[in-house]
């Protein structure tokens, strides 16, 4: 599916695992039906962070991708984690993604190897080099210790097949840089909010949505905040940010996606265990995160 436009709430799927720890693949499907009817998502994002993509082999992570797509059906378009830290598996990834029938793929700035600018720039297109794949580059350098800086993001736009990123540099001066200088290209440079909690102000600022693993546990109402900003009902759309903000808090209360696994199971949904070296939440934290989505209404007392 080649969606019209890419903006609206995207959700980075957590990977369903039984007690075995493999991969619940009806609970996966289950819950591509149940985000697409229920929750009204603008999008899938299989084998991100929140899909614990770092604890999945390359047939996990290959097979998962497919899954998704296979049950969305068209119905969503289906943007697949594929980045690493190694180009070439990259690329062999972003090419499977591409034949398994994905609409666009995320691409996370190389994390451990700590590349210079230039090195994340030569990173990045010789990806979109070999896919025809529209990429969204993901800043977030709290996990992968470095920053795209403004230059060189505005410089990855320049690039026809890369339109847009996921913006969780925690940093809205550097955002708001970038906002400016990706303004008045040839096309439209999505940008996409990684930092859950700033999703408002983002959009406040002309942001075009979400990838927020917040929404595998609220994303009805993240949707509806993201289309109302939108629509320019900013009024509204803060009034949902402020009622939701203490369930953002708790579902980062400890490491991502352990809360929000966490609170899916709560609700009922196939989430499952984690796999390590991530651990069930503490028991205090656990708490707070319930008291949170009864707050919410997402539980009963």
């Amino acid at each position: 599916m080649k969606p019209k436009t890419w903006a609206g709430c995207h959700i980075p799927l957590i990977t369903p695992f039984k007690a075995d720890f493999s991969i619940d693949e009806p609970g996966l499907r289950k819950l591509v039906n149940y985000f697409i009817e229920e929750e009204k998502c603008d999008g899938l994002v299989p084998c991100g962070t929140t899909g614990e993509s770092p604890t999945l082999d390359h047939k996990e992570h290959g097979r998962v991708i497919q899954i998704v797509i296979d049950e969305a059906r068209g119905r969503v378009p289906v943007m697949a984690g594929t980045g690493s830290n190694s180009t070439e598996e990259a690329i062999e990834m972003t090419k499977h993604a591409e034949d398994a029938g994905a609409a666009a793929s995320l691409q996370v700035c190389p994390y451990y190897n700590r590349p210079t600018q230039d090195g994340i720039l030569a990173h990045f297109a010789a990806i979109a080099k070999a896919t025809k794949l529209p990429l969204f580059i993901y800043n977030i350098p709290s996990r992968t210790g470095r920053l795209i800086e403004t230059k060189t993001m505005i410089e990855l736009s320049k690039i026809d097949n890369i339109i847009g990123m996921k913006d969780a540099c925690g940093d809205m001066m550097v955002t708001m840089d970038i906002m400016k200088g990706t303004r008045g290209g040839s096309k439209k440079f999505y940008v996409l909010s990684g930092e859950d909690a700033l999703t408002f102000s983002m959009m406040s600022l002309g942001g075009d949505g979400g990838i927020m693993a917040v929404a595998n546990v609220i994303g009805k109402e993240y949707r509806e905040m993201i289309h109302l900003m939108l629509a320019g009902k900013i009024d509204q759309a803060r009034e949902i940010h402020f009622r939701t903000l203490p369930v953002v808090r708790a579902l980062f209360i400890e490491s991502n996606p352990a809360p929000a696994k966490e609170a899916m199971n709560m609700m009922g949904l196939p989430a499952g265990k984690l796999r390590l070296p991530l651990v069930p939440l503490r028991p205090e934290n656990r708490e707070i995160l319930r008291k949170a989505l009864i707050q919410v209404g997402r539980l009963k007392e």
